[in-house]
């Protein structure tokens, strides 16, 4: 199996002994037919996936958000939605091929759809600049959502990025301000807005594209304000920490549900979205629908209320005064 996960080599190689037993069925116990054997090994391999796909870690599940083979932007675009018609150029300075977005067809509904998008192999991530987004990308964002707003089209967005490009050239194109502006704008917008974390959602790239009355997630994706090796780099001085910084900063599906900072969390095939995109992308989209069908019920003095509300109940902390001004007011 190309791109095995460590977690997942008990699981390979019950899938190996299955494949070579189908391949070669003469090769068996001699007490025990062929198709009972290939029963047993799949109802094995099956608690197996089970077993594994129920306890893992952090860090495992970050691995799998990270997979080389998980579906990206456009590939639920091919599998979740329908006449898919692509807009290009922010009108201000390029093309930016790290985030794709445009019209298509969500069941019944017409809606804008904007993602961020990797590539597959080295030639692909070049062109997509392995999925983070200079500041011509964010704008671009803008400029379909305000589209989108225009003629009361909701907006579907899906997250799958490490983070906005750091390099000079964003900086000199002001990246921060992009993002900041999106941020902004994307409250004020009256059409609903739905957000999906794909697979990485990483800082502020993730989150200027990520104001929205619902934000799902997948069950094995990350939303986080670092990478856990950035977490890991300052606070422990030691990338190889990664896995102990991803425990620590609760940036999974179920903790981001626990905390209230996602709306809800999108089930996938068992083994990950990898394993059958078909299936994965089929699930997106019910839940996508559900969730659609629920804001578009609700007036647009309400979304906008509901939309800011809910980014304004994020970050609770309390205060306490400390004994000597405790003393002092007494």
């Amino acid at each position: 199996m190309k791109h095995q996960l460590d977690f997942e080599k008990p699981i390979v190689e019950l899938q190996n002994k299955l494949a070579e037993l189908k391949k070669h069925p003469e090769i068996h116990s001699l007490d025990i037919s062929v198709e009972e054997e290939v029963s047993l090994i799949e109802k094995k391999l099956e608690e197996t996936k089970r077993q594994i796909f129920a306890n893992l870690s952090a860090w495992d599940r970050i691995k799998i958000a990270r997979h080389p083979k998980r579906p990206f932007t456009l590939d639920y675009l091919e599998l979740a939605f329908t006449g898919f018609s692509e807009l290009h150029g922010d009108r201000l300075f390029a093309e930016d091929r790290a985030l794709v977005g445009g019209f298509a067809s969500l069941g019944g509904h017409k809606v804008m759809v904007i993602g961020t998008q990797k590539g597959r192999d080295t030639k692909e991530n070049i062109l997509r600049n392995f999925g983070s987004a200079h500041p011509e990308g964010y704008r671009k964002a803008l400029r379909l959502m305000k589209l989108a707003d225009k003629f009361r089209l909701p907006i579907i967005v899906l997250i799958d990025t490490a983070g906005a490009y750091p390099g000079i050239g964003a900086e000199e194109r002001h990246i921060a301000e992009a993002i900041a502006v999106n941020l902004r704008e994307m409250m004020l917008l009256e059409v609903p807005i739905i957000a999906v974390v794909i697979g990485e959602g990483g800082s502020g790239g993730a989150l200027g594209l990520g104001v929205a009355n619902r934000v799902l997630i997948l069950e094995n994706s990350y939303y986080s304000v670092i990478s856990p090796e950035g977490c890991a780099a300052i606070l422990w001085k030691d990338r190889t920490a990664a896995s102990t910084a991803a425990e620590a900063l609760k940036i999974t599906a179920a903790h981001l549900l626990e905390l209230g900072l996602v709306d809800d969390v999108v089930p996938e095939p068992l083994g990950g979205a990898h394993t059958d995109r078909e299936a994965a992308a089929r699930i997106l989209q019910a839940y996508l629908l559900k969730h659609l069908e629920q804001i578009q019920a609700l007036p647009t003095a309400d979304r906008l209320k509901q939309r800011y509300a809910k980014f304004r109940a994020f970050g609770h902390f309390s205060e306490k005064q400390s004994a000597a001004v405790e003393t002092t007011a007494g």
